[in-house]
């Protein structure tokens, strides 16, 4: 058997990037063999195994044939007649199809260095159009390496292109969707994400709900960008910037879904839109199996963002009326998420991205004094409404204290 270190890893390298998961490809080799060596197998599709000792992938080398629609629909071919260059020909991207033997030589047939030096993200061959996850691959890697200078090979593109005209897209389940919108959140340029599933045609398919935020306008004074899909992704790149968390991410993915409801007539302003809003975005939720510290903190967003960016400006009573509405008590990792969506919310638009956020620590000081609010001993055998009032008194009184502090000029 012959063992090659593939993909990521060896890409990573050759870029001076730090290097994450190893996955290998085992050229010449059977199940039996590997098996034989104490490897677990555990590929569903493909003979996929872990190492006893390491627990990194090594799969066997193979050739696949597409037999219907969608992501799964092929047949695999392993065996000792399956070479490292057939295995190489069925990845996407030709960065990504570059081996490196247990010598530390290259094997790379397709150009993939060639295409890291001129920072192109390019396919490896026309079965590129096969697999419709590629779409999205591709978008997260364009996203991924925009620093780095990386742009999308028009020839790829266009395939990308065909994989949407053709409806593969469709088939993608909400699971694999969801993985790799999660990854985009987590890099540094999640609008190039969006923006180019946008090109190819893909996003009106795979978000359909950020699609039909572009046309719909808002109010220049507020929003010198005016469109309202242009605010959302000028938003996602502020929050990779305050903090690359994909929860963050989401939450401003979906802060603003509402607007694509308003009536024309109203345009454009958006009377509502942040009720409507937090209900469009527990259904995108639900729609895409989103885990539940996604769905909280995107309601929590879509719901009160206006809310928050008013509290320096609202009294006691207004700020307790919304603040009651926060699981102040049980969430607090949610709450911070939150306002970190809104401070990328209120730095989303053309000369406000360096603008403070004095919103942020002004609710986070009150909301982690409001979880410090408790009944004395004694008060616990009082009446309900008794302890009731005596919760609102402290609550109204912390209000006041912690609003003193962050009033301007004191």
């Amino acid at each position: 058997m012959d063992i090659y270190l593939v993909g990521g890893a060896v890409r990573d390298r050759l870029l001076g990037l730090p290097v994450g998961e190893r996955d290998y490809v085992v050229v010449g080799g059977s199940p039996e063999e590997l098996i034989g060596h104490g490897f677990r197998p555990v590929g569903r599709d493909f003979p996929v195994f872990l190492h006893p000792e390491t627990g990194e992938e090594y799969a066997l080398a193979r050739t696949e044939r597409k037999k219907g629609m969608g992501h799964h629909d092929f047949s695999f071919e392993t065996g000792h007649a399956v070479s490292l260059v057939d295995d190489l020909a069925r990845r996407d991207l030709t960065i990504n199809a570059i081996a490196e033997n247990a010598q530390g030589e290259l094997i790379d047939p397709y150009g993939g260095r060639a295409d890291l030096a001129a920072r192109v993200l390019r396919h490896v061959s026309p079965a590129f159009v096969e697999d419709p996850l590629r779409v999205l691959r591709v978008a997260r890697f364009a996203a991924r390496f925009h620093d780095l200078g990386f742009t999308l090979a028009p020839e790829t593109r266009d395939l990308m292109a065909e994989i949407v005209r053709r409806g593969e897209l469709q088939t993608l389940t909400p699971e694999r969707v969801w993985q790799e919108l999660r990854r985009a959140l987590q890099t540094t340029h999640p609008a190039i994400f969006m923006m180019t599933l946008r090109r190819v045609g893909a996003l009106p398919i795979v978000l359909p709900e950020l699609e039909a935020l572009f046309g719909v306008p808002q109010e220049t004074a507020l929003h010198p960008e005016i469109d309202t899909g242009e605010h959302v992704l000028i938003a996602l790149e502020q929050s990779a910037r305050i903090d690359p968390d994909p929860v963050v991410g989401y939450a401003v993915l979906a802060h603003d879904l509402g607007k694509a409801e308003t009536p024309r007539a109203l345009w454009p302003t958006h009377p509502g839109h942040a009720v409507s809003g937090a209900r469009l975005s527990r259904a995108l939720s639900t729609r895409l199996r989103v885990p539940g510290e996604f769905r909280l903190t995107a309601e929590l967003t879509a719901r009160w963002h206006l809310e928050a960016h008013r509290a320096l400006d609202q009294s006691p009573d207004e700020l307790a009326a919304w603040i009651r509405e926060l699981p102040y008590r049980t969430r607090e990792q949610n709450l911070h998420q939150f306002l970190k969506a809104c401070e990328a919310d209120f730095r989303g638009r053309p000369g406000y991205e360096s603008s403070p956020y004095p919103q942020r620590p002004f609710l986070e000081a009150l909301l982690s004094a409001l979880r410090a609010i408790r009944l004395e001993p004694a008060e616990y055998d009082w009446p309900l409404a008794e302890k009731k009032k005596q919760l609102d008194r402290r609550l109204a009184e912390t209000l006041r204290h912690v609003r003193a502090r962050f009033a301007p000029g004191s």
